[in-house]
């Protein structure tokens, strides 16, 4: 988020810079245009890119952020009018299909064909599964990269990564609460072969709800070209972090993303401060 509102705000003053050399934004900015032209480096054929640039980013943002707020919307609507006050719903669909469904509050929907697929203990997990994508709002997460990516494409591969983590993230806090990492991987499988078979009949897309995931290819990684599923699987059978999570964050990758961000924030940051003392002396004169 922070990358795409930078680059976002780069090129708005890359605009700006080519919009006060015109006599017009001159004339009502009350100052000179040859101090300007003479002082300001930006062409116009430059500003003019950045203005279809930046245009293109904010249509597309705006875009995204007007078709998620609208499945939240609904989301939240679908939610209040479900039967029952509790946060559990089991709906009569011979379809297997579970999903948490954010809203105020937010509900958990279960089908009798899921229910009748899965036994106690892998019921159990899958409800602890969707429990987490609610109480850590994991659809906020999926939202707000996916808006990122719709303004700048560089975030596109980490939106993919979070919509996978987040899955992986309910994994790990279905394990802790049902204590066994093998029971949530021996759901975890046997639900996706119950719907392996079925379409789901939800009428909310699946990114609205925190379920899609795609991880990039990784080198010498046999799950590389797998689905999030087996990957999710090869996850919990293997012996959990010893440490703790800030511990276990690869500092390489993490370098590169400040280094990125921070980056972006200076340029765009000594880009718009130059570009005030410009105008103030070119007011001045």
């Amino acid at each position: 988020m922070a990358l795409a509102g930078l680059s976002c705000a780069a090129l708005g003053v890359l605009v700006v810079a080519g919009a006060v050399r015109l006599p017009l934004a001159a004339m009502l900015g009350d100052w000179s245009v040859t101090t300007v032209r003479a002082g300001d480096r930006v062409s116009t054929i430059e500003a003019a890119v950045a203005s279809v640039v930046l245009s293109v980013a904010v249509v597309a943002g705006a875009r995204m952020l007007w078709r998620r707020m609208r499945a939240l919307a609904a989301a939240t609507l679908e939610a209040a009018c479900l039967p029952g006050r509790g946060r559990l719903v089991v709906v009569e669909d011979e379809a297997p299909d579970a999903y948490a469904l954010p809203g105020l509050p937010g509900r958990i929907v279960v089908s009798t064909g899921m229910l009748d697929a899965l036994d106690e203990a892998d019921r159990e997990a899958t409800l602890a599964h969707e429990r987490a994508h609610l109480e850590c709002h994991h659809y906020a997460f999926v939202a707000a990269t996916h808006l990122a990516a719709a303004c700048n494409p560089l975030p596109r591969p980490a939106a993919d990564a979070v919509a996978y983590t987040v899955e992986r993230w309910a994994d790990e806090h279905a394990a802790s609460a049902c204590g066994g990492r093998r029971q949530v991987a021996h759901a975890v499988g046997k639900a996706a072969l119950a719907t392996s078979g079925h379409r789901p009949r939800r009428r909310l897309p699946d990114a609205v709800l925190g379920l899609l995931g795609r991880l990039g290819r990784q080198r010498n990684n046999p799950l590389a070209t797998a689905g999030p599923i087996p990957r999710r699987v090869a996850a919990l059978l293997t012996p959990p972090p010893t440490s703790s999570p800030p511990l276990n964050l690869p500092l390489l990758p993490l370098a590169g993303a400040a280094t990125v961000i921070g980056s972006s924030a200076l340029c765009a940051f000594a880009a718009a401060h130059d570009l005030h003392l410009l105008l103030a002396l070119a007011g001045a004169g």
